[in-house]
């Protein structure tokens, strides 16, 4: 298939690489892909936060900005229309963003079939941790969204929940979790340890590390084990990372502690491999964290929030370790020494993870199949107007 993908996203994080591994996983099976995207992106390193645009935006009073985000999706029309006109695509992909009915109004237009990636309810969530001056704007054009695309694929149950509240019929949605790459990341791919971390047991957390992911908490926990072969890794950086160094000097505990700063993405199997015990300390109630079906994939003991969209890919003391976020400051330490004093456990919980990946064939291959199957079957409903 010829499939057009759309995108808003200006910078260059963990949700590029959603976007990244889709489009290499429909490339590997033959499909051709036009990219209507903004530049910033594909034009910056990893861990770029917009550049120019993000500067811009917390620069301008907050309802001027989001004034400008709709208007963006008049430009994104724009660009949608040339792009169909010149391309001819058999479909069109777009990963869901706020104030941006523009996929809707070219998909109108030319009748092509359109499935709809939401990764987040983004009006709820900005709602709640940035504000919005214009509340009815956001809601109006998040539910005219999802209720005009042909299909919408969440990427949890409750997600998929939200959506259904907003009037999409079940029909209409299928929920795809996030997957994994099995050439860089699972049993095919043997990376090695380094010599900091040989014949040590290592607690890892990968991504942008803040207060409340407790990880002060956790070492404290491994400095009161008194154990020199016990090890916390920080794989990324954040604004704890200092905090953390000085505790670590202060526990006696430098060399239990070691933090890599931001690592680029070919990089991350690498890591991944320092470690046995993996940490997912929070998560937002909707998501499917990258980072945990990549734990997942290389095996590793997870300890995660007993939340309902973790509880769609892990069960307690079957493939992970489950703690009450609730009271996440005192059960997250008891998983983390319950692993820690059982090696067992910690691999037997490794291989099990592992094999839930294979077992539900939890990768971008996968996905990008499914994708393309409800693009076709749309298709064969839909008349393109040339």
């Amino acid at each position: 298939m010829k499939i057009l993908y759309h995108h808003r996203i200006a910078s260059k994080d963990g949700q590029y690489v959603h976007v990244e591994e889709i489009i290499n996983a429909l490339k590997r099976q033959g499909h051709d892909v036009i990219l209507v995207a903004p530049d910033v992106a594909q034009h910056s390193d990893f861990g770029s936060d917009g550049g120019w645009m993000s500067t811009l935006r917390s620069a301008l009073p907050q309802f001027i900005a989001e004034l400008l985000e709709f208007g963006y999706a008049f430009l994104a029309f724009f660009k949608l229309c040339i792009a169909i006109k010149k391309h001819r695509p058999d479909a069109m992909y777009e990963r869901y963003n706020l104030f941006l009915p523009a996929g809707i109004w070219a998909k109108s237009l030319f009748r092509l079939p359109f499935v709809l990636e939401v990764n987040s309810p983004l009006y709820k969530e900005r709602k709640k941790y940035g504000g919005l001056a214009l509340g009815w704007l956001a809601k109006w054009s998040e539910h005219y969204t999802w209720r005009h695309a042909d299909h919408v694929l969440p990427v949890t149950q409750v997600l998929a929940n939200y959506i259904k509240q907003a009037g999409v019929p079940d029909e209409r949605i299928t929920v795809i979790p996030n997957g994994i790459d099995p050439s860089r990341f699972g049993t095919s791919v043997q990376q090695p340890r380094e010599q900091r971390f040989l014949d040590k047991t290592v607690v890892g957390f990968v991504g942008f590390c803040r207060e409340w992911h407790h990880l002060d908490k956790v070492l404290d926990l491994i400095a009161a084990q008194h154990n020199p072969n016990l090890m916390l890794l920080i794989i990324g950086d954040g604004p704890v990372i200092n905090d953390l160094k000085s505790q670590a000097l202060k526990l006696g505990m430098a060399e239990n502690f070691y933090s890599t700063g931001l690592v680029e993405r070919d990089q991350m199997p690498y890591w991944l491999a320092q470690i046995d015990i993996a940490l997912q300390p929070a998560v937002t109630p909707w998501a499917s964290p990258l980072k945990l079906l990549e734990y997942m994939a290389s095996g590793k003991a997870i300890i995660a929030p007993n939340t309902p969209n973790i509880g769609e890919l892990l069960e307690d003391g079957q493939n992970g370790l489950l703690f009450d976020e609730k009271t996440q400051n005192i059960t997250l330490l008891q998983c983390v020494e319950r692993l820690i004093q059982d090696p067992e456990l910690t691999e037997r919980l490794g291989k099990a993870a592992r094999k839930t990946v294979v077992q539900r064939e939890l990768t971008w291959d996968s996905n990008t199949t499914t994708i393309t199957h409800l693009l076709s079957a749309q298709g064969a409903r839909s008349s393109y107007v040339q």
